[in-house]
């Protein structure tokens, strides 16, 4: 009989083919959008998914690059991530599920709740309106930053040896991973609070590299589906994300490995709570300055 985990891996490529066909399919329909590649947003997609592969998440950076630098429209944010990081999180997921042991058993089934989260929370999220999308994006922003804030000071739970789940626990685990499938979609990156998840659950810290990549590689595509069909993400910079972020994974993964990152977490805990707080007074901002717009225009 083969190995459950190859099985699983054979399932991502799956998915993975489906997912690049179906976004093929849907922009060949579309009027043509002009230049689709760039080299700023394949630089971002290289630098996110690096840092990302030795630790800290994309989905933060990635977010604040957009926003302060106002490369991506806010309402196209979480679209662009989930599309434009789906390959990279693919190769991230096909390494460390391959060299990690963990349970299959949990690991399929916290695969299986990701996904099922994420593809309601796209349908959602997909649908929301701006202002919405910038409380939300400024909300989770602030627990990132909080959560690299524990991370930086060792302040993350210890865990335990485990290397799967079962009865209570495994419903537990299941439970959460539906919710972050869910708000990953809106920007949310899962990695942290994964990791947070299993720690205290009392499995092995290792063993969240397969379960966090894994779940992210197999809702990231499902989701994505959702952006495309309705067109709520930035082509151009998801290419971008897309095409620089394989080859940042690899390079992390395999040739780089780790690096001391004490300095470069501090940095990106103040941009990303500067950033946090700037959407978050974005929509008040906003509707201040249409009702002075309203106000003159009815003098």
């Amino acid at each position: 009989m083969p190995d459950p985990k190859i099985l699983l891996l054979a399932a991502l490529l799956a998915l993975t083919a489906a997912f690049v066909l179906f976004w093929i399919a849907q922009e060949r329909a579309r009027p043509n959008r002009g230049p689709l590649l760039s080299g700023l947003h394949s630089l971002i997609g290289f630098l996110t998914n690096f840092f990302d592969t030795l630790g800290i998440g994309s989905f933060a950076t990635t977010t604040t690059i957009y926003r302060l630098w106002r490369l991506v429209p806010v309402q196209q944010v979480p679209g662009t991530l989930n599309v434009g990081d789906a390959l990279p999180t693919v190769a991230q997921a096909l390494i460390y599920i391959t060299i990690v042991a963990v349970g299959f058993e949990t690991l399929t089934l916290l695969i299986l709740s990701a996904v099922g989260g994420s593809w309601i929370g796209a349908s959602i999220v997909s649908r929301m309106p701006k202002h919405r999308i910038q409380r939300g994006m400024g909300i989770a922003l602030a627990v990132a930053a909080v959560l690299m804030v524990l991370t930086a000071l060792n302040k993350m739970p210890g865990g335990g040896e485990a290397l799967s789940l079962t009865d209570g626990k495994l419903v537990l685990a299941c439970g959460i991973t539906f919710m972050l499938g869910a708000l990953m979609t809106l920007g949310i990156g899962a990695y942290a609070p994964i990791m947070i998840m299993v720690s205290l659950l009392g499995m092995n810290p290792t063993a969240a590299f397969p379960i966090m990549m894994g779940a992210c590689a197999f809702l990231m595509p499902t989701a994505s589906a959702q952006f495309i069909r309705r067109q709520k993400y930035s082509l151009r910079a998801a290419i971008g994300l897309s095409l620089g972020g394989v080859p940042g994974v690899l390079i992390a993964a395999y040739i780089v490995k780790s690096l001391p990152l004490g300095a470069v977490r501090w940095l990106v805990v103040v941009v990303v709570a500067y950033t946090s707080a700037m959407l978050l007074r974005a929509p008040a901002a906003e509707t201040a300055e249409e009702r002075e717009q309203l106000a003159a225009a009815q003098s």
